[in-house]
């Protein structure tokens, strides 16, 4: 990308990990949010995983300033004008993103492109919202994103062959691999993924087990680095069943069906590690299942 300038929208979990992997690739970012406190926090997060990575040694001093150096609070989306490429990272929520997208949309030159991290929501949809549905493309990053090597990218209708190859070329700047993604609920990853953790809610609800053995038998049993349950607290429970809620509205089949007992775990704000509780309570020293 010519000036290497990118904008961030969403300062969260996943907008932060995202800034955090573009400045550490030589961007400048532009991380906005509807908060100037909770851009503050999305920066104080990047600090704490780039000393981390510090740490570990994966990067050095001059790496981890330089990073921090190139990451710039942009409380205003008319800041975004001078950006090559505009990622909206907001909250799993159609309506929220395409206010988002119109607004920002509006002040970008033509040759912007701009992406969605979207989990699982139509990029066709999503791109309608703009005024450049060609230049429009899902980029769907894993969390965490500073870890994770995969980025799925999915056309919409609209995007043009240019804004798709501009796009792999990105991620490989980033030295991440990317994959083509249809445009259909969910895509891939969390085409699989979610309703795996969605059965082992079930099976939880039904009885077969309860969650630390659940996670037991799927971390030993299967080889998995973390249980469903686990994993489930780490995505989130909120944005678990959002993405359920779009496959099974999506796709139309009962398999998709989110677990009631997931359900009820997010009316009651328990929605995994970022408040706290979730299938664990993580109040205490080690995470205790919470049934």
């Amino acid at each position: 990308m010519a000036d290497k300038i990118v904008g961030i929208i969403g300062a969260g979990q996943m907008g932060s990990g995202i800034a955090h992997v573009f400045a550490v690739s030589g961007y400048r970012v532009l991380l906005n949010d509807i908060a100037q406190d909770r851009i503050e926090a999305g920066i104080a997060t990047i600090s704490g995983n780039l000393n981390r990575q510090l740490a570990s040694g994966r990067i050095d001093e001059a790496a981890r300033d330089g990073a921090m150096g190139r990451i710039v609070s942009a409380a205003n989306l008319n800041t975004m004008a001078d950006a090559s490429l505009v990622i909206e990272a907001a909250s799993e929520n159609e309506e929220i993103k395409t206010g988002i997208l119109k607004e920002v949309s509006a002040v970008l030159s033509p040759d912007t492109l701009i992406a969605s991290n979207t989990s699982s929501i139509s990029i066709t949809r999503l791109a309608a919202a703009t005024n450049q549905p060609e230049k429009f493309i899902g980029m769907h990053f894993m969390n965490p994103v500073p870890v994770m090597e995969l980025v799925e990218l999915i056309r919409g209708i609209a995007t043009d062959d240019a804004t798709y190859e501009t796009a792999v070329e990105i991620v490989a700047t980033l030295g991440k691999t990317s994959c083509a993604a249809e445009d259909f609920p969910a895509f891939i990853v969390n085409r699989i993924l979610l309703p795996m953790i969605n059965e082992a809610v079930y099976a939880l609800y039904e009885g077969v087990g309860n969650v630390e053995s659940i996670d037991k038998a799927m971390r030993l049993g299967a080889n998995h680095r973390m249980g469903p349950f686990e994993l489930a607290d780490f995505i989130g429970l909120d944005t678990c069943l959002s993405i359920m809620q779009v496959l099974y509205d999506g796709l139309g089949d009962t398999k998709y069906r989110p677990c009631p007992l997931m359900v009820k775990y997010v009316e009651a704000g328990w929605v995994g590690r970022k408040v706290g509780r979730g299938f664990y309570d993580y109040s205490g020293e080690a995470p205790v299942p919470t049934r």
